[in-house]
């Protein structure tokens, strides 16, 4: 993953995947990337201080691993 912003033009660029992509607008100033088999390639946010308030939020990235669930062996009624 790659995450790019551009103070110049405010705009922030979350990158998934390397490909060439079809692009849909969400709404006005939010834009999706996907891939020819439809997976998200990337995300792309205009105005992105206004939309993200507190200008930190571009100089700190915190990735999170979420456990996944252990699968528990279901006993059957007796």
């Amino acid at each position: 993953m790659r995450i790019i912003y551009d103070a110049e033009v405010d705009a922030l660029y979350i990158r998934f995947l390397e490909t060439t992509v079809t692009t849909q607008h969400i709404t006005e100033g939010v834009a999706v990337d996907y891939a020819a088999d439809g997976r998200i390639a990337g995300i792309e946010i205009l105005e992105a201080r206004r939309r993200l308030g507190d200008p930190n939020v571009f100089r700190q990235i915190i990735l999170e691993e979420i456990p996944q669930a252990v699968a528990q062996p279901v006993k059957p009624p007796s």
